[in-house]
């Protein structure tokens, strides 16, 4: 039968030779996006949430903690990969990616409002895994679209246009949750509603073709294996990316999901003095990120290697890390600041880059997508689960955090050496036609 002369063409990738210019507009949406779930997320990850469980349970907030980032985990991954997948396969009037983020924003404010009203453990539970269900709905579809809409030879600018976005939604979004620690039911709040943006402005600006000309997929054993679970053939390169980049996050998102709490018991800073520091040090997070991030992304290119800056990066990390091992002053965490922030910035500048060298498929970009990301956002979940787990084995102290990090960020570093970044594109785009 024909194809309805009313249903655009299929398309599922752009070659290079379609794509002339770059699309700057990809980027921005990608990076605005980005921005507006990742800062009100670790806001209220990084700062508000772990207020709000010490105005509820002073004495067990480091475990309230931990159980609320295993839930969540297991809550992530699951979104990922599920939600991910179906919108691989979804044909509408809007693409494939734009009904699932637009969801996702209206979804994520709904469940993080309701997180704000709940005062009892269970429920924080119950409400934060729903929130990340919600999130998740934005986070691999918004990936997806620098690998549907942006050509191979247009990956490294574009990347580091999102990265640019995701940077400062990494730094700043807790220096303003950290103007909320007095107020954090307000905090909660706004960033709900900043979270609801995300979606839909991503989405204006991509304007994303519709996809009711893919051919409709039948579920099949075979499709679901493809579509739902996680890579099987040909993902060596997946994996270790996978595996090494989680280490790196989980490196400074351990620190980072409990500075608050290293600030207060380990730097023993006041409330005042915790504020003014969570602002100095994401303030230097943040700003030695975006400078490296748009600086990375060019050098990366003119050296046509990914896994050679992510190797620095890691190793800038370890070092800024161990600082505070030396002594227990507020000057170590910000040297800390500016060493990871350094290391983070070159990291995010080719982060999906490397990404999306390593996709076994490109027909199922968002569920991998989604699932490589989890070394970013699942990292922000197992990064508190290995500071409680220290904090707990050392009988309360949080002077172990800072080696097992700088570690963590070395082995990583290791690991992304092993990848084999001169994969063949030509072969990936054949597979997506």
């Amino acid at each position: 039968m024909a194809q309805n002369e009313n249903v655009p063409e299929w398309h599922g990738t752009v070659l290079d030779s379609e794509q002339p210019k770059k699309p700057i507009k990809i980027g921005i949406a990608t990076g605005i996006g980005a921005l507006l779930w990742l800062g009100p997320y670790l806001g209220v990850n990084g700062v508000l949430l772990p207020a709000k469980v010490q105005q509820i349970i002073p004495n067990e907030k480091a475990q309230v903690v931990a159980l609320l980032a295993s839930a969540a985990m297991i809550a992530a991954t699951l979104a990922n990969i599920i939600i991910g997948g179906f919108s691989d396969i979804t044909r509408s009037k809007f693409g494939r990616r734009t009904p699932w983020i637009i969801a996702g924003s209206v979804g994520s404010l709904l469940t993080l409002l309701w997180f704000n009203m709940v005062t009892t453990v269970p429920m924080m539970v119950v409400a934060w895994c729903s929130y990340q269900v919600c999130l998740n709905a934005i986070v691999a579809p918004l990936l997806a679209f620098l690998q549907d809409q942006v050509a191979p030879k247009n990956r490294g600018t574009i990347s580091s246009i999102y990265a640019f976005g995701y940077v400062i939604g990494q730094y700043g979004g807790q220096v303003v949750g950290a103007q909320f620690l007095s107020h954090v039911g307000t905090g909660i709040v706004v960033m709900a509603f900043l979270t609801l943006l995300s979606g839909p402005i991503a989405a204006i600006i991509v304007r994303e073709p519709s996809s009711l000309g893919m051919p409709k997929k039948h579920f099949t054993a075979g499709m679901v294996v493809q579509n739902f679970i996680f890579p099987l053939h040909q993902a060596k390169d997946f994996y270790l990316a996978l595996f090494g980049k989680l280490l790196i996050n989980t490196a400074t998102t351990a620190i980072m999901g409990y500075q608050l709490y290293i600030l207060s018991d380990y730097i023993q800073l006041n409330t005042g003095g915790q504020q003014k520091y969570i602002s100095i040090i994401n303030m230097m997070l943040m700003v030695t990120a975006i400078i490296m991030s748009i600086t990375a992304g060019p050098v990366s290119d003119w050296m046509k290697s990914r896994k050679i800056p992510v190797f620095i990066a890691a190793f800038l990390v370890a070092v800024g890390v161990a600082f505070p091992m030396l002594s227990n002053n507020p000057w170590t965490m910000v040297v800390y600041g500016l060493l990871a922030g350094l290391g983070m910035g070159i990291f995010f500048a080719v982060d999906q880059a490397l990404n999306l060298e390593v996709l076994p498929n490109p027909q199922t970009a968002a569920k991998d997508l989604g699932i490589l990301n989890l070394a970013n956002t699942g990292s922000q979940i197992i990064g508190p689960i290995v500071a409680a787990a220290i904090v707990t084995a050392s009988h309360g102290s949080y002077f172990g955090i800072f080696p097992v990090c700088a570690g963590l960020a070395l082995v990583g570093g290791i690991m992304i050496l092993f990848v084999n970044e001169h994969r063949d594109v030509k072969v990936q785009e054949e597979n997506a036609k």
